[in-house]
């Protein structure tokens, strides 16, 4: 998995923005970037690549800049990618030939063709954060869908389609590595967000495989975001992604683990962690924290994931 890093900090600070202008934004991504000169001195940006697949994940956090894509920069530098990109901090707007003064705000989804003219300007000077996927489209992927022509838009919270999106986002992004197949990640990803933007039916079995694989995703956030809570269960998964309950099981059973295991092994982990990190808490405090109803489940299911009892895990994670 190739990856790239640069920081303006390796720089003098009157080459940073200059550099960043050029290198980073002309050449590399084709944009053409502007700030005013009295504000130069103090730009500041980092900038992380990867590669996941065929596809890109791209990091950026800079100060606050007008950002365009010219004609001229297409012709430039044209990729025929399917982009999807997080605004995490610092909201704008963006205009394109469709629509002027589009508002994006902090957590907005963003989907477009790379190759369509655009301009951004940020409604803040604190900097921004932004989180992008740039995906290679061919005919395989698009399954006779058009995508050359979708301009740079939010998508709205109501969005169809947008939860899996999102859920598959987050997953390719933040943890890349963790991709069992990300040839296939990636492509699910993009029917997604063509999906999201009503360029694919989804009754099509690449469509549902899509879907699948997305609402897999947002149950294990939901699972790791409330695993310390009991009352987790099926159902709950099922009420907060509008899925019916065979559906939710439907989702696991690719993985090799049902819901329920899959649910033990999180809080086990967790646990894990806890007794290693916070000797503080009493092992019942933790069981009890990481969702165990009781402590005689929680010692059983630990020695049979670790061979050992919780308290020896602790005593080995302190050097006992």
């Amino acid at each position: 998995m190739a990856t790239l890093n640069f920081s303006t900090d390796d720089l003098r600070p009157q080459d940073r923005f200059d550099h960043w202008c050029e290198a980073r934004g002309r050449h590399m991504f084709g944009v053409t970037i502007e700030l005013p000169r009295e504000r130069r001195p103090a730009f500041e940006g980092r900038f992380q690549a990867v590669s996941i697949g065929d596809a890109t994940v791209s990091n950026m956090r800079a100060s606050s800049y007008q950002i365009s894509r010219t004609s001229a920069d297409i012709a430039r530098v044209a990729s025929q990618s399917l982009c999807i990109g997080l605004q995490v901090r610092g909201p704008g707007l963006i205009s394109t030939s469709r629509a002027s003064g589009l508002q994006i705000r902090e957590g907005d989804l963003v989907v477009n063709h790379s190759d369509l003219p655009y301009a951004g300007m940020p409604m803040r000077t604190d900097g921004f954060d932004f989180r992008m996927l740039r995906i290679p489209l061919t005919p395989d992927l698009l399954l006779g869908a058009r995508a050359d022509d979708l301009f740079a838009e939010p998508l709205a919270p109501a969005t169809p389609f947008l939860r899996p999106l999102m859920a598959t986002f987050h997953a390719l992004t933040l943890r890349p590595s963790d991709a069992p197949d990300a040839g296939a990640e990636v492509t699910h990803a993009a029917r997604l967000a063509l999906l999201a933007r009503g360029r694919l039916p989804p009754g099509l079995p690449e469509s549902r495989a899509a879907l699948r694989s997305g609402f897999l995703h947002a149950a294990r956030g939901i699972l790791a975001r409330d695993l310390r809570q009991p009352e987790l269960s099926p159902a709950t998964i099922a009420r907060e992604l509008g899925i019916s309950l065979r559906q939710v099981h439907v989702l696991f059973e690719p993985t090799g683990q049902s819901f329920a295991r899959t649910l033990t092994s999180m809080r086990l982990g967790e646990a894990s962690r806890m007794l290693s990190e916070a000797p503080e808490r009493s092992v019942t405090d933790i069981a009890y924290l990481c969702g165990f109803d009781s402590i005689a489940t929680f010692y059983r299911v630990f020695r049979a994931a670790y061979a050992m009892t919780p308290r020896d895990a602790r005593a080995a994670a302190q050097g006992e």
